[in-house]
This record gives structure tokens, C-alpha cells and sequence, in this order.
């Protein structure tokens, strides 16, 4: 029997792919627990045309995330702390400061996508990266100064 799987399953496959499984597994586990519905003509024209819109829907995600990206690599910003006599900040700068400055400098991104391994602590210039979406990445110059 072929199912096509609505959710992920570990030994089996993947949501949306088409597994061909044994009569009784697929007709007394799989389809009563909703797992999983039969392959038949019409499921698999859903799922092909499902797929195509999910594609398209990605594929406008993923411009609009480049153009973004591009915008971030072309912007340089500077952060004003205080900090001490071995240039160490009093304090960090953290993603949340990052991203409301590049807030304000007009290119929305939330704090949760600039990928700051620990918080910037010194004075100098730092090269931060932004993960938009997956397989899209930028680097934006952050300046920190006194």
C-alpha cells in the first residue's frame, strides 16, 4: 500500500513524501492516527499542487531575503558605550542592540536571526552575521566606540 505522510515519522519518511508501507501497518496505525492518507490520484494531484505553491511561496521568501541581505552587507553601524582604560565595555553589546540599530537605519530584522555567539565586550569593529532564511546569510560591520 503507498501513503503519503502528513507528518514526520523517524523509520519511515518525511512529511509529504510518498512511502509505500505494508497493508495492515498503513491501514490499522498510520491512517486511523492520521498520520498518514492514501496515495490514491486525487491525494497525490494535493500533494503535487501543495508542493508547488509551498515551492513558489519559498522562492518569493527567499528574493525578498536576498535583497534584504544585500541591504545589511552595504550598511555599516556604530554603537556608543561607555567603557574603561583596557577598552573593555562597562556592560555588553547584545543582538538586541544590534538590531535596533539597524532598526534604525531602516532595515527591520529581528534580534533572534543576528547570530552573536557571545555578547561584543571590547571596543573595535566586529563583523556580525544575520541568517534571513535558510541558505541566506549577511554580514553587517558593527562599529562599537566610546
Amino acid at each position: 500500500m503507498k501513503v503519503i505522510l502528513q507528518q514526520d515519522l523517524a523509520n519511515l519518511g518525511e512529511m509529504g513524501q510518498i512511502v509505500k508501507v505494508k497493508d495492515g501497518y498503513g491501514r490499522n496505525f498510520l491512517i486511523p492516527r492520521g498520520i498518514a492518507i492514501i496515495a490514491d490520484e486525487r491525494n497525490v494531484r494535493r500533494l503535487k499542487h501543495q508542493q508547488s505553491i509551498a515551492q513558489a511561496k519559498a522562492a518569493k521568501e527567499t528574493a525578498a531575503a536576498e535583497e534584504i541581505a544585500k541591504k545589511i552587507s552595504d550598511t555599516q553601524i556604530s554603537i556608543t558605550r561607555e567603557a574603561g582604560e583596557d577598552d573593555k565595555l562597562f556592560g555588553a553589546v547584545t543582538n538586541r542592540d544590534i538590531a535596533e540599530s539597524l532598526n534604525q537605519a531602516g532595515i527591520e530584522v529581528d534580534r533572534r536571526k543576528i547570530e552573536l555567539s557571545e555578547p561584543i565586550k571590547s571596543l573595535g569593529r566586529f563583523e556580525v552575521n544575520v541568517g534571513l532564511t535558510r541558505g541566506v546569510k549577511a554580514t553587517v560591520v558593527v562599529f562599537v566606540q566610546r
